[in-house]
């Protein structure tokens, strides 16, 4: 069974998950998008019994754009978002996908709030590859 594990940016708070995520999403509602501090999230959803949560977490919860209230949990040290869960999906866990920091985990099977995608978002694949960073 596939194990994968998300951490912070400093590496105390990890979220560890078994199996494969249910769904996988882009979202780009204006939450995320100042959430993230980008265009768009990306986020992958697990069942709460296949994850394991360690560290030292705060929380902070609002109402999204459908009206249900969604807890984060973020890191008290360094401050990366890496999980939440949803008042409307009770049972899961929600896991932003570049906590992973894996260029291979797979690709989302969804997009939401099109509406607010900025034009040029889904665009980079048409961008130049700079030869400098």
């Amino acid at each position: 069974m596939t194990s994968r594990t998300a951490t912070c940016s400093c590496g105390q708070l990890r979220v560890t998950c078994q199996g494969e995520p249910v769904r996988r999403s882009i979202c780009h509602c204006l939450e995320c998008q100042k959430r993230t501090g980008s265009v768009f999230a990306v986020q992958a959803r697990f069942p709460r019994a296949a994850v394991v949560i360690e560290g030292r977490s705060s929380t902070w919860a609002r109402r999204g754009d459908s009206g249900q209230s969604a807890t984060f949990r973020f890191c008290p040290v360094c401050g990366a978002t890496i999980c939440w869960e949803a008042e409307g999906v009770p049972g899961f866990v929600t896991v932003a996908v570049g906590a992973f920091a894996d260029p291979g985990f797979p690709e989302p099977q969804v997009s939401v709030y099109e509406e607010r995608c900025h034009p040029w978002a889904l665009a980079v694949s048409a961008l130049p590859i700079p030869h400098e960073v």
